[in-house]
């Protein structure tokens, strides 16, 4: 198991919606599970859109939304926007410190705000004693958002910048670390002199080597919570690489206390994305099946990438449970992995054996494997909440069938008589 980098914790939320708590280990407390962040695409003040996307947002598994609330018509907006979701709400503030207080008076459970653009100590702590004072006084936590696109200077470089400078001298993103240092420290020291300390901090950048960075220089300095995120990542297609390489060396760091993949595309993609990353580092506990499939190759005698996306959409729609589906396409790496999922199916020459952990259970032609892996996972899912049987654990060792044998490409040779097969489990016709 990773060991987390201990922070001090905040929660976020209230009765209504549940309650979502980042970071931990430090006081006593226990560190939360990495939680998983999005933020809508559309209009705050267009409320029913907006409720709608935030619903979306978290049946996909979203624990926090965020939303945009550059005018004031957008903060009118949360006070009918808050009653009709089920997921705390983040307003995100720019500019102008007065949507944070409008934010905050209509019940939001989060501020983020960014250093580089609200900067003024008196309004910067009026936002503070709004969100101390906010529900009924237990209060409500910000983010500290600091951002390579908006950490611009503004003046001459101060002492701490040229210390921090030569810290960071023999790092080649040594200039934009010591800007994104000077200003946590010059922001958090007013939150500091507020006695307010529920903060959590971002400082992406659309690099991920400087994320990296970064992050790794915030977490030796600060003990709250981090956000990760890498921002302006581009499409699905390639910021998925681009958000996960750098968030996943992080956490696989025990950096990293909540998380928010960004795309230029539908957030749900976002969601889905960064829960699979927490599942496979297990920083979180898997929700729904854990599918792996082979790659294909020359051996493949089945039409394996529509069985794949079949069995996908099948099992999201059927199974619950954290099940490992195993789909492959010969018998070479086939019976590996049937020995290693609690469900797995190894085709061959339009046929395909079906085991449940690691005992046959049948051998169907391939017009049948989809239908038949969907009633084992089912029948194997019930047996499990039933307490008859456990995840993750194998029953028999699994020898390869002969390659020349019925799944192997020596069918048709054994059909006409030509060879003969060595001994297997499996017999010709067999569908039991």
């Amino acid at each position: 198991m990773i060991q987390r980098r201990p922070t001090r914790q905040i929660t976020l939320g209230d009765d209504r919606v549940g309650f979502v708590s980042i970071g931990g280990g430090k006081d006593g407390t226990t560190p939360a599970p990495v939680s998983v962040q999005s933020m809508t695409t559309g209009y705050t003040h267009e409320i029913d859109t907006c409720v709608a996307e935030i619903n979306r947002l978290a049946a996909a598994g979203a624990d926090i939304v965020r939303v945009a609330v550059p005018g004031k018509n957008d903060t009118q907006a949360l006070k009918e926007i808050l009653p009709q979701v089920r997921v705390p709400i983040v307003a995100d503030v720019h500019f102008h410190f007065g949507r944070a207080l409008e934010a905050v008076e209509a019940g939001v459970h989060k501020i983020r705000l960014n250093p580089g653009n609200i900067n003024d100590r008196k309004q910067v702590e009026e936002v503070i004693a709004a969100c101390k004072a906010a529900n009924g006084g237990k209060g409500i936590p910000i983010r500290i958002g600091v951002n390579e696109g908006s950490i611009v200077e503004r003046k001459d470089k101060q002492k701490r910048m040229k210390e921090l400078g030569g810290v960071f001298s023999d790092n080649k993103h040594g200039h934009f670390l010591a800007i994104m240092i000077t200003k946590l420290e010059e922001y958090l020291d007013i939150f500091y002199g507020n006695d307010f300390y529920d903060i959590a901090i971002s400082a992406k950048s659309p690099d991920p080597s400087l994320v990296i960075a970064a992050y790794t220089e915030v977490s030796k300095r600060f003990d709250h919570p981090l956000h990760l995120g890498v921002t302006h990542a581009g499409p699905r297609e390639t910021a998925m690489i681009r958000s996960c390489v750098p968030m996943g060396h992080l956490l696989a760091s025990g950096i990293g206390d909540t998380v928010r993949i960004s795309y230029a595309s539908d957030p749900v993609y976002e969601v889905e994305d960064a829960l699979e990353m927490l599942y496979v580092l297990e920083c979180r506990e898997r929700k729904g099946v854990d599918l792996i499939a082979c790659p294909t190759c020359g051996r493949i005698q089945v039409d394996l990438f529509t069985l794949v996306q079949e069995v996908r959409a099948k099992l999201a729609d059927e199974i619950s449970l954290p099940i490992k589906v195993a789909v492959m396409g010969c018998i070479v790496n086939g019976p590996g992995e049937a020995e290693g999922a609690d469900v797995a199916i190894f085709a061959g020459n339009q046929r395909g054996i079906i085991y449940v952990q690691g005992e046959k259970v049948a051998n169907v032609p391939e017009a049948e494997i989809l239908d038949r892996l969907m009633q084992e996972c089912v029948k194997f899912q019930d047996k499990v909440q039933r307490g008859d049987a456990k995840l993750g654990q194998k029953v028999v060792k699994i020898a390869p069938p002969d390659p020349i044998g019925e799944l192997g490409s020596g069918f048709d040779k054994i059909a006409a008589g030509q060879v003969h097969a060595a001994p297997t489990d499996l017999t010709i016709g067999n569908t039991d």
